[in-house]
């Protein structure tokens, strides 16, 4: 297993989290809004602080890499890249549309065939989201969706989806089904990243930290409406 230092700045939240082993060792959240350029360095210098005075060799960096906030999101990766240059570790990036999911993987809320549709808010009636089962296989990929009745109607004529994220509240009056279920005050949170960080180090599954971009700024930089900042 490897330590690693996960950071998650897509929305409004700030938070990070160090763990080792399966097990969360510190995490940090700021709530206040956005405040990452002023917080997230000094949430970084507490967890690296707790690592090198616990003699605990860091081995990976993993950073929300998006869909989300423009600025937040180049604040997360650049904040990432720059410990991964100056130590040499390994860069992982998890979508923020799967760190949503993971306290729904692990409560008790739905039921094991209901589709999971994480959703982060672009503003009107736009969200980024994407579509995934219980063992966050990817039924339909990520989009920029403009919501209304028929959005999501494919999936709900065919069975349960849950929807949450702090997209997925403005929509409620949308979602009028009776397979629909909308789970509210669930947050990116840099605690729930290891769990999928530590899968991608296990698969290999790293960043080239000279090039890397959140997905972001490579998939939505031509559509300006749907920035979020």
């Amino acid at each position: 297993m490897s330590c690693i230092l996960n950071i998650e700045t897509s929305t409004s939240v700030c938070s990070i989290a160090l763990s080792q082993d399966g097990q969360c060792l510190l995490s940090k959240e700021d709530h206040s809004g956005y405040s990452h350029a002023e917080k997230l360095g000094s949430f970084v210098q507490e967890a690296i602080s707790f690592a090198d005075s616990h003699l605990i060799p860091l081995d990976a960096v993993a950073v929300s890499s998006g869909p989300g906030s423009y600025t937040g999101l180049r604040i997360g990766v650049s904040m990432a890249k720059g410990i991964c240059y100056a130590r040499d570790l390994k860069l992982i990036a998890i979508p923020t549309l799967e760190v949503l999911t993971v306290p729904i993987l692990l409560g008790d809320e739905v039921e094991d065939d209901t589709l999971l549709c994480p959703m982060i808010d672009a503003r009107r009636m736009e969200v980024y989201a994407a579509i995934y089962d219980r063992r966050l296989t990817q039924v339909r990929e990520i989009r920029a969706d403009v919501v209304d009745e028929t959005t999501y109607r494919e999936y709900l004529e065919k069975g349960k989806v849950c929807f949450f994220g702090n997209g997925a509240s403005k929509c409620k009056e949308f979602l009028a089904s009776p397979n629909a279920t909308i789970i509210k005050n669930i947050e990116p949170l840099a605690k729930n990243m290891f769990p999928l960080a530590e899968k991608r180090i296990a698969q290999n599954k790293t960043e080239d930290v000279a090039y890397f971009e959140p997905f972001y700024l490579k998939d939505f930089v031509t559509k300006p409406a749907k920035k979020l900042l």
